[in-house]
């Protein structure tokens, strides 16, 4: 997609800065703290105490931190987890096997685990665990038609809007909306004017939260019981 580089974040953690054009994968004041302030405090801990299976569904996996963080969480809180990952442009060996997440999270098998994320067959069901079945999908999601009533919680981790702006519409979150379960919850990073926008014609109600070091905002949109869009 574009030629890319491993940086050093703030907090140690690694992130893959797309050269030339002041884009990184993650945040350059602490790639792991941002992921885990927004996906992981902000969106799934707000199902650690739910006793059936949630149901994940994450836009651009990337570098498959978020994945390595929501198994350590899971482990941590005994949650059963499917998880779809959808990545348009998956990250070659030469990126993912010099990232060092797998030593830095506080899991005996992390290592072991993020190699088997960037390894497992894409379009196929994999066990990552006993209670965490994984499956990722290479694919543009604004070209999906995602089944309806799936999905408990969405991590919306796309390039930002202005790098990426077809992603960020109307269209790819209503088809999204449609595909969570009632009550809902969709994070992402982003609080543009354009994403809130798209999120509430969408029928998302949309919420504000304090961002990790570096951001004042981030977003967490939710799908209230029935409601549904247009």
């Amino acid at each position: 997609m574009f030629p890319k580089r491993i940086i050093t974040s703030s907090d140690g953690s690694h992130s893959i800065e797309l050269i030339g054009m002041q884009e990184q994968y993650h945040s350059i004041h602490g790639a792991m703290q941002e992921s885990y302030h927004i996906f992981i405090q902000n969106g799934l801990a707000n199902f650690k105490d739910r006793d059936s299976k949630i149901s994940i569904l994450e836009v651009g996996m990337g570098t498959g931190l978020n994945v390595l963080l929501t198994l350590d969480f899971a482990k941590k809180h005994s949650l059963n987890i499917y998880y779809l990952a959808v990545e348009a442009y998956p990250l070659e060996p030469e990126f993912w096997q010099k990232l060092n997440y797998g030593m830095l999270v506080d899991h005996s098998n992390a290592e072991n685990v993020f190699e088997k994320i960037h390894l497992s067959p894409w379009d196929k069901p994999y066990q990552l665990d006993e209670s965490f079945k994984f499956r990722k999908h290479q694919e543009f999601i604004e070209n999906m038609v995602l089944a309806e009533n799936q999905y408990d919680l969405v991590y919306f981790d796309a390039f930002n809007p202005n790098l990426q702006p077809e992603l960020w519409t109307e269209k790819v979150f209503s088809n999204i909306f449609n595909s969570m379960k009632d009550n809902g919850v969709l994070a992402t990073y982003s609080t543009k004017g354009i994403v809130k926008q798209a999120l509430k014609q969408s029928g998302f109600e949309i919420e504000k939260k304090p961002g990790p070091p570096g951001k004042r905002e981030i977003l967490v949109a939710h799908k209230r019981a029935n409601k549904t869009t247009i």
